[in-house]
């Protein structure tokens, strides 16, 4: 098909004529479908029920997890997780159910009494607000962090590879008051994107103004692929290691979209110096987490290929949904000009583009028809997509027919938008 810029306007009005027509015929539906965050479906929570059943409460060494102690988590914990991770178990914290609890802890006590190895706050009284890259379109409780604390946000694009290492290494280099980055390296929120080991090592390596600069890895989705098990991003602690930063990174990780979202176990790995500062500060603030908890998921999980076993479960589950919508964008979008997307091989979303100026018109006519997309402009700071293109799609929860409405429905006001916007020069 011709892409729509290059039609007559006649015929732009007698196509938009026939979307209209389908619009209204979805709004008598009224439906009532919420797509606004990536959470497992009820099936995915079902593969997890046995661990319901694991009643034990005597860990390896015969501590009993009904009572306090052990803060940086069980020992068969921290020795299961660092085998998943690729670190050593002196190098890694298990903590609660949230790894985004994690995040806002360690930037909490980053700007009240520093990191590991710098005697001072990222923030003093009447020094100027603090900055973090954030690479975009992403994760938008990342941002969310920001914003509560006062820290100044720098929106950088992201490439097929990870963020744009030119515009980042020109930022660190120049300015003392970027003192982090966020990254979501493994099919990235929204794209779907897998760094490369040429922009790990870059952000590894990269020489920064400031001297407690740290990168935060959110490894929300490293273990949800699709297809046949990846070789997966390259370690950002090795890598840190190998060009001299070993402090530099903190990894995050959870199960939440494992197990269940709101009683997993989250970890933070990084370097054995970072880890024992941190268990200092964890110490103060808990005399211990849920220790119950991380021997279920011990005893459920068992190692670490019981852990990939039980996601290729869900992949059975998810990937029927995600090439249910790659499906349907491609045949009502398809050659079309008015949108792209990439295919992703994992993770929660996926991300679509459209024509500049779209986004959030496209949004709202969902929204007007029963159908609650994430808010655009959420995957960039401040809420503020700069170009209003980019729509974050959750196929994960909807059953499939439900889904497939709700995509129906989007690519629908997709083409309205844009052929509006097209007409209207």
């Amino acid at each position: 098909m011709n892409e729509y810029k290059a039609l007559d306007r006649k015929i732009l009005i007698s196509i938009l004529d026939e979307l209209q027509y389908r619009y209204n015929e979805f709004k008598s539906r009224q439906l009532k479908l919420d797509m606004s965050r990536g959470k497992p479906c009820p099936e995915q929570l079902d593969l997890s029920m046995d661990i319901l059943k694991k009643t034990a409460y005597l860990s390896a060494d015969g501590t009993d997890c009904r009572n306090y102690g052990l803060p940086d988590g069980l020992p068969e914990a921290k020795k299961l997780f660092s085998e998943l991770l690729d670190v050593k178990e002196e190098e890694i914290i298990i903590n609660g159910n949230s790894s985004l609890n994690l995040m806002h802890d360690l930037i909490a006590r980053a700007l009240l009494v520093g990191v590991n190895g710098i005697d001072r706050p990222w923030r003093n009284n009447g020094s100027p607000a603090i900055k973090f890259l954030c690479p975009s379109p992403g994760y938008d409780r990342h941002f969310a962090i920001c914003e509560l604390f006062g820290i100044d946000m720098i929106t950088i694009d992201m490439n097929n590879d990870g963020p744009d290492m030119d515009t980042i290494e020109k930022f660190v280099s120049s300015d003392e008051l970027i003192k982090g980055i966020w990254c979501v390296p493994s099919f990235s929120n929204p794209d779907g994107i897998n760094y490369s080991d040429e922009t790990v090592m870059r952000l590894a390596g990269m020489k920064t103004k400031a001297a407690d600069f740290r990168i935060f890895w959110d490894n929300a989705y490293a273990f949800h692929h699709f297809t046949e098990r990846p070789s997966g991003v390259m370690n950002i602690l090795n890598a840190c290691k190998k060009t001299g930063y070993p402090d530099r990174a903190f990894i995050f990780c959870s199960t939440s979209k494992m197990t269940f979202a709101g009683a997993g176990v989250s970890m933070v790995a990084s370097s054995e110096s970072n880890i024992k500062y941190l268990k200092k500060m964890i110490i103060i603030q808990t005399i211990g987490p849920d220790k119950l908890n991380q021997l279920r998921h011990v005893s459920f999980f068992k190692n670490v290929e019981g852990i990939h076993a039980h996601m290729a479960k869900h992949a059975s589950i998810l990937k029927p949904k995600f090439d249910k919508v790659i499906s349907i964008l491609e045949k009502e979008l398809g050659g079309k000009g008015l949108a792209s997307w990439i295919k992703p091989e994992g993770g929660y979303f996926i991300s679509l583009n459209v024509m500049d100026n779209c986004a959030r018109k496209i949004v709202d006519m969902a929204r007007e028809a029963g159908v609650i997309f994430t808010k655009a402009g959420a995957t960039f700071p401040y809420g503020r997509d700069p170009r209003d293109r980019n729509i974050r799609i959750a196929p994960t929860y909807p059953p499939i027919d439900e889904l497939t409405e709700a995509i129906e429905l989007l690519c629908i006001c997709v083409q309205i938008a844009c052929i509006n916007s097209i007409i209207e020069g």
